[in-house]
Protein backbone atom coordinates (compact mmCIF):
# COMPACT_ATOMS: atom_id res chain seq x y z
CA UNK A 1 0.00 0.00 0.00
CA UNK A 2 1.42 3.41 -1.00
CA UNK A 3 2.31 5.93 1.70
CA UNK A 4 -0.45 8.30 0.58
CA UNK A 5 -3.02 5.50 0.78
CA UNK A 6 -1.82 4.54 4.26
CA UNK A 7 -2.11 8.16 5.42
CA UNK A 8 -5.54 8.52 3.82
CA UNK A 9 -6.73 5.29 5.46
CA UNK A 10 -5.42 6.46 8.85
CA UNK A 11 -7.17 9.80 8.50
CA UNK A 12 -10.41 8.07 7.50
CA UNK A 13 -10.25 5.79 10.53
CA UNK A 14 -9.67 8.72 12.86
CA UNK A 15 -12.63 10.51 11.36
CA UNK A 16 -14.83 7.47 11.92
CA UNK A 17 -13.58 7.07 15.47
CA UNK A 18 -14.36 10.72 16.19
CA UNK A 19 -18.08 10.05 15.84
CA UNK A 20 -18.12 6.66 17.56
CA UNK A 21 -15.79 7.14 20.54
CA UNK A 22 -16.76 5.95 24.00
CA UNK A 23 -17.05 9.49 25.36
CA UNK A 24 -20.35 9.91 23.50
CA UNK A 25 -21.85 7.02 25.47
CA UNK A 26 -21.87 9.15 28.62
CA UNK A 27 -24.02 11.91 27.11
CA UNK A 28 -27.78 12.02 27.45
CA UNK A 29 -29.93 11.87 24.32
CA UNK A 30 -30.19 15.62 23.69
CA UNK A 31 -26.50 16.29 24.29
CA UNK A 32 -25.52 13.31 22.16
CA UNK A 33 -27.49 14.60 19.18
CA UNK A 34 -25.98 18.04 19.63
CA UNK A 35 -22.44 16.68 19.89
CA UNK A 36 -22.89 14.41 16.86
CA UNK A 37 -24.00 17.32 14.72
CA UNK A 38 -21.09 19.47 15.84
CA UNK A 39 -18.60 16.72 15.04
CA UNK A 40 -20.07 15.78 11.68
CA UNK A 41 -20.12 19.42 10.61
CA UNK A 42 -16.40 19.66 11.33
CA UNK A 43 -15.52 16.29 9.82
CA UNK A 44 -17.38 16.78 6.56
CA UNK A 45 -16.53 20.48 6.40
CA UNK A 46 -20.16 21.48 5.91
CA UNK A 47 -22.05 24.54 7.09
CA UNK A 48 -25.30 23.00 8.37
CA UNK A 49 -26.32 19.75 10.00
CA UNK A 50 -29.88 18.86 10.98
CA UNK A 51 -31.64 15.91 12.58
CA UNK A 52 -35.37 15.50 11.99
CA UNK A 53 -37.14 12.79 14.00
CA UNK A 54 -40.26 10.98 12.89
CA UNK A 55 -43.69 11.77 14.34
CA UNK A 56 -45.36 8.42 13.57
CA UNK A 57 -48.91 9.60 14.15
CA UNK A 58 -48.59 12.60 11.82
CA UNK A 59 -46.17 10.84 9.43
CA UNK A 60 -44.03 13.95 9.50
CA UNK A 61 -40.39 14.69 10.26
CA UNK A 62 -39.84 17.23 13.04
CA UNK A 63 -36.65 19.31 13.24
CA UNK A 64 -35.18 18.24 16.59
CA UNK A 65 -31.51 19.29 16.60
CA UNK A 66 -29.50 21.54 14.29
CA UNK A 67 -26.21 23.30 13.73
CA UNK A 68 -26.43 26.28 11.43
CA UNK A 69 -30.21 25.98 11.06
CA UNK A 70 -31.29 26.38 14.68
CA UNK A 71 -34.32 28.45 13.63
CA UNK A 72 -35.89 25.35 12.08
CA UNK A 73 -35.79 23.68 15.50
CA UNK A 74 -37.10 26.76 17.30
CA UNK A 75 -40.09 27.09 15.00
CA UNK A 76 -40.76 23.35 15.02
CA UNK A 77 -40.30 22.73 11.29
CA UNK A 78 -42.34 19.76 10.09
CA UNK A 79 -41.79 17.96 6.79
CA UNK A 80 -44.19 15.33 5.49
CA UNK A 81 -42.71 12.04 4.34
CA UNK A 82 -42.16 12.22 0.58
CA UNK A 83 -42.13 16.00 0.47
CA UNK A 84 -38.97 18.07 0.02
CA UNK A 85 -35.43 16.85 0.46
CA UNK A 86 -35.75 15.31 3.93
CA UNK A 87 -39.11 13.79 3.03
CA UNK A 88 -37.53 12.16 -0.02
CA UNK A 89 -34.80 10.59 2.11
CA UNK A 90 -37.45 9.29 4.54
CA UNK A 91 -39.66 7.90 1.78
CA UNK A 92 -36.84 6.06 -0.01
CA UNK A 93 -34.80 5.18 3.10
CA UNK A 94 -31.77 5.76 0.90
CA UNK A 95 -29.01 8.41 0.92
CA UNK A 96 -29.79 11.38 -1.31
CA UNK A 97 -27.21 13.92 -2.54
CA UNK A 98 -27.90 17.18 -4.35
CA UNK A 99 -24.97 19.06 -5.83
CA UNK A 100 -27.26 22.00 -6.72
CA UNK A 101 -30.22 22.90 -4.49
CA UNK A 102 -33.25 24.54 -6.08
CA UNK A 103 -36.38 25.97 -4.38
CA UNK A 104 -38.35 22.94 -5.53
CA UNK A 105 -35.98 20.58 -3.70
CA UNK A 106 -36.58 21.74 -0.14
CA UNK A 107 -39.35 22.62 2.31
CA UNK A 108 -37.30 24.70 4.75
CA UNK A 109 -37.11 28.31 3.66
CA UNK A 110 -34.10 28.67 5.97
CA UNK A 111 -32.01 26.47 3.66
CA UNK A 112 -32.65 28.87 0.81
CA UNK A 113 -32.24 32.01 2.91
CA UNK A 114 -28.92 30.72 4.21
CA UNK A 115 -27.78 30.04 0.66
CA UNK A 116 -27.20 26.30 0.89
CA UNK A 117 -25.92 25.03 -2.46
CA UNK A 118 -25.45 21.29 -1.87
CA UNK A 119 -27.15 18.75 0.40
CA UNK A 120 -26.49 15.21 1.56
CA UNK A 121 -29.05 13.28 3.59
CA UNK A 122 -29.30 9.77 5.03
CA UNK A 123 -32.09 7.93 6.85
CA UNK A 124 -31.91 7.27 10.59
CA UNK A 125 -33.07 3.73 11.24
CA UNK A 126 -33.29 1.87 14.55
CA UNK A 127 -34.64 -1.63 15.03
CA UNK A 128 -35.77 -1.72 11.41
CA UNK A 129 -37.98 1.34 11.88
CA UNK A 130 -37.42 4.77 10.36
CA UNK A 131 -36.55 7.11 13.22
CA UNK A 132 -35.75 10.21 11.21
CA UNK A 133 -33.39 11.88 8.76
CA UNK A 134 -29.95 13.42 9.10
CA UNK A 135 -28.82 15.90 6.45
CA UNK A 136 -25.87 18.25 6.00
CA UNK A 137 -25.51 21.25 3.73
CA UNK A 138 -22.72 23.26 2.14
CA UNK A 139 -22.72 26.91 1.12
CA UNK A 140 -20.21 26.09 -1.62
CA UNK A 141 -21.28 23.72 -4.41
CA UNK A 142 -19.71 20.29 -3.95
CA UNK A 143 -19.99 16.67 -4.95
CA UNK A 144 -20.37 14.44 -1.91
CA UNK A 145 -18.27 11.26 -2.06
CA UNK A 146 -19.10 7.68 -1.09
CA UNK A 147 -16.89 8.15 1.97
CA UNK A 148 -18.98 11.17 2.96
CA UNK A 149 -22.10 9.04 2.67
CA UNK A 150 -20.58 6.23 4.76
CA UNK A 151 -19.47 8.63 7.47
CA UNK A 152 -22.84 10.36 7.60
CA UNK A 153 -24.59 6.99 7.82
CA UNK A 154 -22.43 6.03 10.81
CA UNK A 155 -23.46 9.27 12.51
CA UNK A 156 -27.09 8.54 11.65
CA UNK A 157 -26.80 5.12 13.29
CA UNK A 158 -25.57 6.76 16.48
CA UNK A 159 -28.34 9.34 16.22
CA UNK A 160 -30.85 6.49 15.83
CA UNK A 161 -29.85 5.13 19.21
CA UNK A 162 -30.15 8.62 20.73
CA UNK A 163 -33.49 9.16 19.02
CA UNK A 164 -34.83 5.92 20.43
CA UNK A 165 -33.64 6.90 23.90
CA UNK A 166 -35.21 10.33 23.55
CA UNK A 167 -38.53 8.89 22.33
CA UNK A 168 -38.54 6.38 25.17
CA UNK A 169 -37.89 9.11 27.72
CA UNK A 170 -40.58 11.34 26.25
CA UNK A 171 -43.04 8.45 26.44
CA UNK A 172 -41.91 7.63 29.95
CA UNK A 173 -42.34 11.24 31.09
CA UNK A 174 -45.76 11.49 29.45
CA UNK A 175 -46.80 8.19 31.01
CA UNK A 176 -45.57 9.21 34.44
CA UNK A 177 -47.40 12.52 34.17
CA UNK A 178 -50.59 10.72 33.16
CA UNK A 179 -50.23 8.04 35.82
CA UNK A 180 -49.60 10.57 38.57
CA UNK A 181 -52.42 12.84 37.43
CA UNK A 182 -54.82 9.92 37.85
CA UNK A 183 -53.61 9.02 41.33
CA UNK A 184 -54.98 10.92 44.32
CA UNK A 185 -52.59 13.80 45.06
CA UNK A 186 -53.33 12.94 48.66
CA UNK A 187 -55.56 10.28 50.10
CA UNK A 188 -58.92 11.57 51.32
CA UNK A 189 -59.61 12.05 55.01
CA UNK A 190 -62.16 9.36 55.80
CA UNK A 191 -63.79 9.26 59.26
CA UNK A 192 -62.97 6.02 61.01
CA UNK A 193 -60.24 5.00 58.57
CA UNK A 194 -56.48 5.45 58.36
CA UNK A 195 -55.03 5.25 54.82
CA UNK A 196 -51.60 5.04 53.20
CA UNK A 197 -50.40 4.19 49.70
CA UNK A 198 -47.28 3.85 47.56
CA UNK A 199 -46.58 3.71 43.82
CA UNK A 200 -43.00 3.10 42.71
CA UNK A 201 -42.38 2.92 38.92
CA UNK A 202 -40.25 0.00 37.79
CA UNK A 203 -36.82 1.23 36.67
CA UNK A 204 -36.57 -1.19 33.76
CA UNK A 205 -39.89 -0.24 32.19
CA UNK A 206 -40.63 3.18 33.59
CA UNK A 207 -44.34 3.85 33.76
CA UNK A 208 -47.02 1.19 33.63
CA UNK A 209 -50.64 0.48 34.36
CA UNK A 210 -50.56 0.05 38.14
CA UNK A 211 -52.87 2.29 40.13
CA UNK A 212 -54.80 2.70 43.35
CA UNK A 213 -57.90 4.74 44.08
CA UNK A 214 -60.00 5.67 47.11
CA UNK A 215 -63.35 7.47 46.93
CA UNK A 216 -66.43 8.13 49.05
CA UNK A 217 -69.79 7.07 47.65
CA UNK A 218 -73.13 8.90 48.12
CA UNK A 219 -74.41 5.96 50.21
CA UNK A 220 -71.70 6.50 52.83
CA UNK A 221 -69.73 3.46 51.68
CA UNK A 222 -66.06 3.81 50.79
CA UNK A 223 -64.66 2.48 47.53
CA UNK A 224 -61.04 1.34 47.37
CA UNK A 225 -59.30 -0.02 44.29
CA UNK A 226 -55.93 -1.40 43.40
CA UNK A 227 -55.27 -2.63 39.88
CA UNK A 228 -52.72 -3.54 37.27
CA UNK A 229 -53.11 -3.22 33.50
CA UNK A 230 -50.93 -5.66 31.58
CA UNK A 231 -48.01 -4.15 29.72
CA UNK A 232 -45.85 -1.13 30.35
CA UNK A 233 -45.30 2.36 29.07
CA UNK A 234 -47.64 5.09 27.95
CA UNK A 235 -50.15 2.73 26.34
CA UNK A 236 -50.69 0.84 29.60
CA UNK A 237 -51.04 4.12 31.49
CA UNK A 238 -53.69 5.35 29.03
CA UNK A 239 -55.68 2.12 29.32
CA UNK A 240 -55.37 2.34 33.09
CA UNK A 241 -56.85 5.84 33.03
CA UNK A 242 -59.86 4.70 31.05
CA UNK A 243 -60.47 1.68 33.29
CA UNK A 244 -60.10 3.77 36.44
CA UNK A 245 -62.65 6.33 35.23
CA UNK A 246 -65.11 3.66 34.13
CA UNK A 247 -64.92 1.88 37.50
CA UNK A 248 -65.64 5.12 39.31
CA UNK A 249 -68.74 5.56 37.15
CA UNK A 250 -69.95 1.99 37.76
CA UNK A 251 -69.30 2.40 41.50
CA UNK A 252 -71.96 5.13 41.58
CA UNK A 253 -74.66 2.77 40.28
CA UNK A 254 -73.62 -0.55 41.85
CA UNK A 255 -73.90 -1.50 45.51
CA UNK A 256 -72.02 -4.75 44.87
CA UNK A 257 -68.30 -4.72 43.89
CA UNK A 258 -68.80 -7.92 41.86
CA UNK A 259 -71.51 -6.23 39.81
CA UNK A 260 -69.30 -3.19 39.20
CA UNK A 261 -66.46 -5.43 37.99
CA UNK A 262 -68.88 -7.34 35.76
CA UNK A 263 -69.83 -4.11 34.01
CA UNK A 264 -66.19 -3.04 33.87
CA UNK A 265 -65.19 -6.36 32.29
CA UNK A 266 -67.86 -5.93 29.64
CA UNK A 267 -66.50 -2.48 28.88
CA UNK A 268 -62.89 -3.69 28.67
CA UNK A 269 -63.70 -6.63 26.39
CA UNK A 270 -65.71 -4.40 24.05
CA UNK A 271 -63.69 -1.18 23.98
CA UNK A 272 -60.22 -2.35 25.06
CA UNK A 273 -59.87 -5.45 22.90
CA UNK A 274 -56.71 -7.48 23.59
CA UNK A 275 -56.13 -5.62 26.87
CA UNK A 276 -56.12 -7.34 30.24
CA UNK A 277 -56.16 -6.02 33.79
CA UNK A 278 -56.39 -7.38 37.31
CA UNK A 279 -58.39 -5.41 39.87
CA UNK A 280 -59.35 -5.61 43.51
CA UNK A 281 -62.47 -3.57 44.25
CA UNK A 282 -63.26 -3.17 47.94
CA UNK A 283 -66.26 -1.48 49.52
CA UNK A 284 -66.17 -0.64 53.23
CA UNK A 285 -69.49 -0.16 55.03
CA UNK A 286 -70.46 3.20 56.56
CA UNK A 287 -69.89 1.81 60.05
CA UNK A 288 -66.46 0.51 58.84
CA UNK A 289 -67.17 -2.91 60.38
CA UNK A 290 -67.31 -4.92 57.15
CA UNK A 291 -65.55 -4.94 53.81
CA UNK A 292 -67.09 -6.33 50.63
CA UNK A 293 -64.44 -7.52 48.18
CA UNK A 294 -64.36 -8.79 44.62
CA UNK A 295 -61.17 -9.87 42.82
CA UNK A 296 -60.79 -9.81 39.05
CA UNK A 297 -57.69 -11.94 38.64
CA UNK A 298 -55.95 -9.95 41.36
CA UNK A 299 -53.79 -11.21 44.21
CA UNK A 300 -55.65 -11.64 47.48
CA UNK A 301 -55.08 -8.85 50.01
CA UNK A 302 -53.42 -9.40 53.37
CA UNK A 303 -55.66 -8.91 56.40
CA UNK A 304 -54.35 -8.43 59.93
CA UNK A 305 -56.83 -8.16 62.78
CA UNK A 306 -55.84 -7.11 66.33
CA UNK A 307 -54.23 -9.95 68.26
CA UNK A 308 -54.25 -12.16 65.15
CA UNK A 309 -51.46 -13.03 62.75
CA UNK A 310 -51.76 -11.58 59.29
CA UNK A 311 -53.18 -13.91 56.63
CA UNK A 312 -54.70 -14.07 53.18
CA UNK A 313 -58.48 -14.12 53.65
CA UNK A 314 -60.44 -16.80 51.85
CA UNK A 315 -61.55 -14.79 48.82
CA UNK A 316 -62.24 -16.46 45.46
CA UNK A 317 -60.28 -15.00 42.54
CA UNK A 318 -62.34 -14.55 39.38
CA UNK A 319 -60.98 -14.08 35.88
CA UNK A 320 -59.10 -10.87 35.02
CA UNK A 321 -60.81 -8.09 33.13
CA UNK A 322 -60.68 -8.68 29.39
CA UNK A 323 -60.68 -12.49 29.72
CA UNK A 324 -63.76 -14.51 28.79
CA UNK A 325 -65.13 -16.06 31.99
CA UNK A 326 -67.34 -18.53 30.12
CA UNK A 327 -70.48 -17.10 31.69
CA UNK A 328 -69.34 -17.66 35.27
CA UNK A 329 -70.59 -14.86 37.55
CA UNK A 330 -68.21 -12.75 39.57
CA UNK A 331 -68.30 -13.21 43.31
CA UNK A 332 -68.36 -10.97 46.35
CA UNK A 333 -66.85 -11.84 49.72
CA UNK A 334 -67.80 -10.14 53.00
CA UNK A 335 -64.98 -9.72 55.53
CA UNK A 336 -65.16 -8.69 59.16
CA UNK A 337 -63.15 -5.49 59.55
CA UNK A 338 -63.12 -4.71 63.27
CA UNK A 339 -61.46 -1.67 64.85
CA UNK A 340 -57.69 -1.93 64.59
CA UNK A 341 -57.80 -4.27 61.57
CA UNK A 342 -55.47 -3.56 58.63
CA UNK A 343 -55.99 -4.61 55.03
CA UNK A 344 -53.14 -4.40 52.50
CA UNK A 345 -53.79 -4.46 48.75
CA UNK A 346 -50.87 -4.62 46.34
CA UNK A 347 -49.78 -5.41 42.78
CA UNK A 348 -47.54 -8.30 41.78
CA UNK A 349 -44.46 -6.07 41.48
CA UNK A 350 -44.26 -6.06 45.27
CA UNK A 351 -44.01 -9.84 45.69
CA UNK A 352 -42.87 -11.26 42.37
CA UNK A 353 -39.16 -11.85 41.71
CA UNK A 354 -37.37 -13.42 38.78
CA UNK A 355 -36.26 -16.94 39.52
CA UNK A 356 -38.49 -17.19 42.58
CA UNK A 357 -42.01 -18.55 42.96
CA UNK A 358 -44.47 -15.85 43.91
CA UNK A 359 -45.47 -17.70 47.10
CA UNK A 360 -42.10 -16.76 48.59
CA UNK A 361 -42.80 -13.06 48.14
CA UNK A 362 -46.33 -13.38 49.44
CA UNK A 363 -44.99 -15.19 52.51
CA UNK A 364 -42.58 -12.33 53.16
CA UNK A 365 -45.42 -9.86 52.81
CA UNK A 366 -47.63 -11.69 55.30
CA UNK A 367 -44.74 -11.82 57.77
CA UNK A 368 -44.18 -8.05 57.43
CA UNK A 369 -47.80 -6.99 58.03
CA UNK A 370 -48.89 -6.20 61.57
CA UNK A 371 -51.99 -4.38 62.78
CA UNK A 372 -50.91 -0.77 63.29
CA UNK A 373 -51.10 2.73 61.80
CA UNK A 374 -51.41 2.59 58.01
CA UNK A 375 -48.33 4.74 57.22
CA UNK A 376 -46.24 2.57 59.53
CA UNK A 377 -47.50 -0.64 57.91
CA UNK A 378 -46.81 0.79 54.46
CA UNK A 379 -43.25 1.78 55.36
CA UNK A 380 -42.53 -1.57 57.02
CA UNK A 381 -43.74 -3.56 54.04
CA UNK A 382 -41.86 -1.33 51.64
CA UNK A 383 -38.63 -1.75 53.56
CA UNK A 384 -39.04 -5.53 53.84
CA UNK A 385 -40.02 -6.35 50.26
CA UNK A 386 -39.23 -3.61 47.82
CA UNK A 387 -36.12 -4.33 45.73
CA UNK A 388 -33.53 -1.64 45.08
CA UNK A 389 -34.22 -1.93 41.34
CA UNK A 390 -37.79 -3.10 40.74
CA UNK A 391 -38.41 -4.49 37.24
CA UNK A 392 -42.12 -3.83 37.49
CA UNK A 393 -44.32 -1.13 38.96
CA UNK A 394 -45.10 -1.54 42.65
CA UNK A 395 -48.44 -0.29 43.97
CA UNK A 396 -49.70 -0.73 47.52
CA UNK A 397 -52.77 0.50 49.40
CA UNK A 398 -53.17 0.10 53.17
CA UNK A 399 -56.50 0.64 54.94
CA UNK A 400 -56.90 0.51 58.72
CA UNK A 401 -60.08 0.67 60.76
CA UNK A 402 -59.09 3.14 63.44
CA UNK A 403 -59.63 1.81 66.97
Amino acid sequence: MADNEVIEESVRLRRFEAVTDAALAHLDAADLLDELLERVRDLLRVDTAVILLMDEHAQQLVATAAKGLEDDVRRGLRVSVGRGFAGRVAATRQPVALSRVTPGDVVSSMLLEKGISSLLGVPIVAGGDLVGVLHVGSLMPREFTEEDVRLLQIVADRAGVAGEIRARRLEQNAGLALQRSLLPSQLPAIPGLDLAARLVPGHDFGVGGDWYDVFSLPTGWLGAVIGDVSGHGLEAAVVMGRIRSALRAYALICDDPAEALTLLDRKVRHFEAAEMATVMYLMISPDRQTAHVSLAGHLRPVLARPDEAAALPDIPVDTPLGVDAGGRPRRRTVLDFPPGAVLVGYTDGLVERRGEVIDVGIGKLIAAVRAGPAPQVCATVQAALEPERPNDDVAMLVLRHQP
